[in-house]
Order: structure tokens, then C-alpha cells, then sequence
């Protein structure tokens, strides 16, 4: 018995390991991602995606909608490895634009529906009356959530305009670098995740007698889930979001330093025609590669590749996989029987 025992363990093991460790690629059906787990629903919500997608891939869901493949892959891969993954192996391809809208997406959700969706459960459980005790949770939940808005209130008006000046090709002032803005939202994480702690265990310990028990515990439930999405919101951003940009700057310096072999952002204009380079570049995209694929085939750095899409995105104004593969079938670039839709 003690064996049989031991064996469901060892196989339970294994096959949680095996998930969470396992990457999920482009050919995978993303009802697979759901299936596995339920966390990733938040995540196709958030990068815009509709449900009914039947068996279709990851990659053929994302391009029909306008969402980078890579991007959403790394953003999945990130939440669903935890301690397992490997930031590094994530961030070459991504798109630190999408996800960064990845990221306000998320903002506007814990802000504009979750916390007032608690709120009026928590109404609900405890009222209004006379009892003080309740006016002082309610008081305490309104200065949880305001902490919680002013926190993606910094990150939307100083962390995310210095990236979008990074991606533009400027070196903001150094005084105001990214470390020293991602310093200061990690500090915001650590005392959100305070005040969610103290949040929990004041409702747990001190709630009134009176309150409707069904609806308080569904109350601490939703406080527990929003909690463990903020952590991984958090994560992603002090680790994902944070190695993208600190590459994005690094790229920028050595821009500034010695010349590129792709043209120079300077000198980019929306009328300017593709160079033949270019051209190749917006091929290999539209046939689903990566920026290190892309780089191996043409024999050039991954960094002079993502130079050179945004380049193509000047002068397009064309910012997504699916826009450019309407572009490069409509000017003879590829035909429609070379592509995977």
C-alpha cells in the first residue's frame, strides 16, 4: 500500500513538473494553455484576445487578432514556469512594446473592474450602519485601493513614457534611468503586498459578528485571488518587463556610440522607401521566425534585426505581424501560398 502510495506521488511529481517546466510554442492549440492552467485566461484577456477559438494554434489565434506571437508566448511562459523559468531564454524576441500594452491592459483591469467588483461584495458582507468597526474596514479598503491605483498611476505616467522614449530611440536623462524608476516600483510592490497581508487579516480576525458569513468569505476568496494575480502581475514586470528594458537601453547607448549597420533611427522618415535589407527582414517575420532566427539567416545581430523592424514600423506606421503580412502580400513580397494563416 505504502509503495502504491509512493509511486501516485512520484507520478503526481513528475507530470506537475513536467508542466510547469514545459514551454508552450506557436503550434500549440491555445485551449491547451486554459486547460492546463486557469490562470491564463487573465492572460488572453489582457493581451485582447476572444474566446471561441475552437482548436486553432497559438500563432494563428494571436496573428487573426494583431498580437505578437513571441510576446504573448514569453508572457505565458513567465507566469506558468515560476521559479523554473529562465528570463533570459524569454526576452530575445519579445516585443516590449506589446507588452508593455500587455501591462496597461492589467492596470486598467485591477483598477477600473477588480478592486471596485470587491468593494461591492464588501458592502454587501459588512453594510454601512452604525457599526464602527465596519466603517474602519471599508475606510481600509479604500486606502488599499487607492495605493493600488497610485502605483499604476506611476507606472502609466513615469516608468511606461520612459520606455516609449527608449523605443523611439532617445536616451532619457540619465538622472531619471530606468533603474532608479524600476527601484521605486518594486518598493510600491512590496508595500501593496504589505497592505494586502494586513487587509486579509483584519477581515479575518476583527469582522463583524453580524455580517453575512457566505458573502465575506467569497469576499477574503476574491482578495486571495487578486492578490496571487498582482504578485504574478508584479513579478512579470520586476523581471520580464524590467530585462527587456534595460537590454532596450543598453541597445540604445551602443546606438548612440558607434554606427548600426541597419539605418539609423535618425534618419528614418515614413516616406522613405524599404531598403532591400528591410525587405528581407519584413519577410522572415511574416513566415512566423524570431529575431535570432531572422538573425542567423541573414548572417547579421539580433540587435541590427530589431533595428531594423523598427525601422520597418516608422516608415510603414505599421506596428504588428498580421499588418505587415497584409503589406508584403499586397507588394509581391511573399505570396499567399508561402505563409501559414
Amino acid at each position: 500500500m505504502q509503495a502504491k502510495y509512493t509511486n501516485i506521488v512520484i507520478a503526481y511529481w513528475w507530470h506537475y513538473t513536467r508542466i510547469m517546466t514545459d514551454k508552450y510554442r506557436a503550434s500549440d492549440p491555445m485551449s491547451e494553455l486554459i486547460s492546463d492552467d486557469y490562470r491564463m485566461l487573465q492572460v488572453i484577456s489582457r493581451f485582447g484576445l476572444a474566446f471561441g477559438f475552437g482548436d486553432a494554434s497559438i500563432q494563428t489565434v494571436c496573428r487573426e487578432c494583431g498580437v505578437d506571437v513571441p510576446t504573448f508566448l514569453a508572457v505565458v511562459n513567465f507566469i506558468r514556469g515560476g521559479d523554473h523559468v529562465k528570463v533570459s531564454e524569454l526576452v530575445e524576441d519579445v516585443d516590449v512594446n506589446a507588452l508593455m500594452e500587455y501591462l496597461k491592459r492589467s492596470h486598467s483591469y485591477f483598477v477600473d473592474f477588480r478592486l471596485p467588483a470587491i468593494k461591492r461584495k464588501l458592502l454587501d458582507a459588512i453594510g454601512v450602519s452604525s457599526n464602527q468597526i465596519a466603517v474602519l474596514i471599508l475606510k481600509f479598503y479604500d486606502e488599499y485601493a487607492a495605493e493600488m491605483s497610485r502605483h499604476m498611476d506611476y507606472e502609466n505616467n513615469h516608468v511606461h513614457p520612459y520606455v516609449e522614449q527608449l523605443l523611439a530611440g532617445r536616451l532619457p536623462d540619465s538622472e531619471h534611468g530606468f533603474h532608479i524608476l524600476s527601484h521605486r516600483h518594486q518598493d510600491n510592490h512590496s508595500s501593496i503586498e504589505k497592505s494586502s497581508s494586513e487587509l486579509k487579516n483584519i477581515l479575518i480576525k476583527y469582522y463583524p459578528a453580524k455580517s453575512n458569513v457566505q458573502l465575506l468569505n467569497e469576499v477574503l476568496m476574491d482578495i486571495y485571488m487578486m492578490e496571487e494575480d498582482m504578485l504574478s502581475h508584479c513579478r512579470l514586470e520586476d523581471q520580464l518587463f524590467a530585462e527587456c528594458v534595460h537590454r532596450l537601453e543598453d541597445e540604445v547607448r551602443m546606438r548612440g556610440t558607434q554606427e548600426p549597420e541597419a539605418v539609423p533611427a535618425s534618419r528614418v522618415d515614413a516616406t522613405d522607401t524599404l531598403s532591400d535589407r528591410e525587405k528581407e527582414v519584413i519577410v522572415e517575420v511574416v513566415k512566423g521566425l524570431s529575431n535570432k532566427e531572422i538573425a542567423e539567416n541573414m548572417f547579421i545581430s539580433v540587435n541590427t534585426v530589431m533595428t531594423h523592424r523598427r525601422n520597418i514600423s516608422k516608415k510603414l506606421n505599421i506596428h504588428s505581424p498580421a499588418g505587415l503580412t497584409i503589406y508584403a502580400i499586397v507588394n509581391g513580397l511573399v505570396k499567399l501560398d508561402e505563409i501559414e494563416l
